[in-house]
């Protein structure tokens, strides 16, 4: 991201001619709990009440940059080497609050209180040391103009990027109010219960602690006992499997989901507390995607026996509602602009095509397929839509967030 790099380029100056920092002197202690007075300035922010024209960072022995006729009359008169250092002395390149947060825009748009205070710390040294260079003809040389050549074109392609995400943000309440309309069911929300059934049987306590205590195995004992169980884990599966079916039924004849829930865990040998069935707000994109059938059926249905390799659902429907504009605006208004961002960043990238020369750089290997966005990254992606992580033996997938649908 844009401000990442030029920090860690500031950054990386400061670093590199950072001194220790002085011991602070010892002053009386504060009450406990109480802000320390370097705290409580850090705390207070007072940049707004500075003047624009006010001085803010003042570089003392750097003379400030001059036009090109006042340099040249500059360098014409002539002077001993005391006058020039008394000059050198006497200069000073003064920045105001508006020059500094105009060169801090550029930076980082969003420049936070601390990164600012960096980029105060960095400055000076940037003015001086590049004032230096520019008396060595440093900026005159070419490898000084081939790197500058190539920032331009970074910071040019950070700045198409910018203003790309900028005019991607400008939409119309005409577009959010037809985004909405076309992608109604995006914006259903459903009250649900969840009853969940294990796979599985949890083994006996008594058995797991005979296990441990057994002596070491021939090969076939091993074998014959692994499998034992085995089989024993295939007969726990399908009388899980069996148990899930009753109890789906006796859902839909209306008996109460917690409660189901309960006779489930025990059932498993769960020594766990059987988990909360409600699901009170849960968006179509809220579900794994295996369980999206749900949102197919009415208020007071329950659904058929979704199995997973998590286990065993059954979903019962109390209540499903329309969210109403004005409370999913904001949500459309970012939806869209990623959407616009993405798409003219994809317009971007496939406006060209480059060839190299495999005789220079070597025959091309197997590399992956460039980036839709061009490799430059910008906030507010939305990510892209993956399967729930598998989840511990016993307990239900969480719900995911929800994310908008593509336009149609």
């Amino acid at each position: 991201m844009r401000e990442s790099w030029v920090m860690c380029v500031l950054l990386g100056a400061l670093a590199w001619g950072q001194a220790a920092p002085a011991t602070p002197p010892a002053g009386r202690p504060s009450a406990p709990g109480a802000p320390s007075k370097q705290e409580a300035a850090e705390t207070t922010d007072t940049a707004a009440s500075v003047p624009a024209d006010a001085a803010v960072i003042t570089v003392k022995g750097v003379c400030p940059a001059q036009p090109k006729t006042a340099a040249t009359k500059a360098g014409a008169a002539k002077t001993d080497g005391a006058s020039a250092k008394t000059a050198a002395a006497d200069c000073k390149t003064v920045i105001t609050k508006a020059e500094f947060e105009r060169l801090a825009s550029g930076v980082a748009p969003n420049l936070t209180p601390q990164l600012k205070k960096q980029l105060a710390t960095v400055l000076p040294r940037l003015i001086a040391m590049s004032a230096e260079a520019q008396k060595k003809g440093l900026d005159k040389n070419p490898r000084y103009l081939e790197t500058v050549k190539f920032a331009k074109m970074q910071i040019l392609t950070q700045e198409l990027q910018r203003t790309t995400q900028e005019e991607a943000a400008k939409i119309p309440d005409a577009d959010i109010a037809e985004y909405y309309k076309k992608n109604p069911e995006a914006y259903e929300q459903y009250n649900l219960d969840r009853l969940f059934v294990p796979r599985s049987k949890q083994p006996d306590a008594a058995e797991t602690k005979d296990n441990d205590k057994d002596e070491k195995l021939t090969e076939e004992q091993q074998k014959a006992k692994d499998e034992q169980e085995k089989r024993k884990q295939a007969e726990g599966e399908e009388e899980m499997t069996q148990m899930a079916e009753k109890l789906r039924a006796r859902a839909a004849a209306g008996e109460d989901i917690a409660k189901l829930q309960k006779e489930a865990f025990e059932a498993a040998g769960m020594k766990i507390d059987s988990p909360t069935v409600n699901l009170p707000t849960v968006r179509r994109t809220g579900l794994p995607p295996g369980h999206t059938a749900v949102f197919d059926l009415k208020a007071g249905d329950v659904s058929q026996l979704i199995n997973d390799s998590g286990g065993h659902y059954v979903y019962k429907v109390n209540k499903k509602e329309t969210l109403p504009l004005d409370q999913v605006k904001s949500e459309i208004h970012s939806t869209r602009q990623n959407q616009r961002m993405r798409d003219a960043m994809e317009t971007y990238q496939n406006s060209f095509k480059a060839e190299t020369n495999e005789a220079y750089f070597g025959p091309v290997g197997a590399q992956a397929p460039p980036s839709p966005r061009g490799g430059m990254m910008h906030p507010k992606m939305p990510p892209s839509p993956t399967a729930p992580a598998a989840q511990p033996q016993g307990q239900p997938p969480a719900s995911s967030p929800s994310e908008a649908p593509k336009p149609n």
